[in-house]
């Protein structure tokens, strides 16, 4: 018997494990801590400490803390009109020349790996130079395989796949398929599509639709607006409003709808985004 679960993604508001200002996390013996100079792109968000002149990182290891330390030198010597995103203060400023233009919280990359059967994902906003590859009202988002493996791990659930012109035979002797851009059944000659909205699970097995089907784009998801910086990164709005601030993505970074509208309208193609 079909059953189904919902194909909306809820968001794990997970504590954050390091926020300038605040002492290093107890327990965590491997993380170093780093002090800086306050600048215009490392100041958090509401820091009181600009009377000591010091905010204070903590970082998984002395690697993590040189390849921010070199990415955030890189971030301070750029000049012109730029964005930059700073992972530990969880924020970001538009900047030309000296000066700030608009300055938004945000919510990054939680951090965490997931492994399922072959297959593992680390999700992770990486430092470096990007660019805004291009820009996008409205954006439908079609889900990557590691959403299906997640929603396959919590619910106990082994992944599947459909593929065009090859019907899966299900245990009922149905034979699922897709039809016209749309996942679904034939039983008895008769074909019947699924619902859009949730997800496909027959057998124990969630199956993961073909990228290109109506099962596969999600609407909402990405808010308003939201630009492109390549390989699956992305400046988005979100639906959780409560996460910004967090690190509780999978790699994107989230903005408040009138943030990355002002980002949308403002912000040329091309333009340069440094992450530290």
């Amino acid at each position: 018997m079909h059953r189904s679960t919902q194909l909306r993604v809820i968001a794990i508001l997970g504590a954050a494990s390091a926020i300038a200002g605040s002492p290093p996390v107890a327990g965590a013996a491997q993380r170093q801590v780093a002090q800086a100079d306050i600048t215009p792109h490392s100041r958090a968000p509401g820091d009181t400490s600009g009377d000591e002149g010091t905010v204070v990182y903590s970082f998984k290891s002395h690697a993590d803390s040189i390849s921010w330390a070199r990415n955030r030198a890189l971030a301070a010597r750029a000049g012109g009109f730029r964005l930059v995103v700073s992972l530990q203060d969880r924020h970001l400023w538009a900047i030309i020349g000296n000066d700030t233009v608009m300055s938004a919280p945000v919510a990054v990359a939680k951090g965490t790996t997931l492994a399922f059967g072959k297959s593992a994902w680390t999700f992770s906003t990486p430092r470096g130079m990007r660019s805004v590859l291009g820009k996008e009202a409205d954006p439908v988002w079609q889900p990557p395989e590691w959403l299906y493996a997640e929603t396959a791990n919590e619910h106990d659930l082994k992944l599947g796949h459909i593929n065009p012109g090859h019907p899966v035979k299900l245990s009922d002797g149905r034979l699922l398929t897709v039809r016209d851009a749309v996942v679904g059944v034939i039983e008895d000659g008769q074909f019947a599509a699924l619902p859009t909205d949730e997800h496909i699970v027959f057998d124990n097995t969630l199956f993961v639709p073909p990228l290109g089907t109506k099962n596969r784009k999600v609407e909402g998801e990405l808010g308003k607006y939201r630009l492109n910086m390549g390989d699956g990164f992305l400046l988005h709005g979100t639906p959780y409003k409560e996460s910004i601030g967090l690190a509780t993505t999978h790699g994107c970074v989230r903005l408040r709808d009138e943030d990355i509208e002002w980002l949308y309208e403002n912000v040329p193609v091309g333009i340069k985004v440094y992450i530290y």
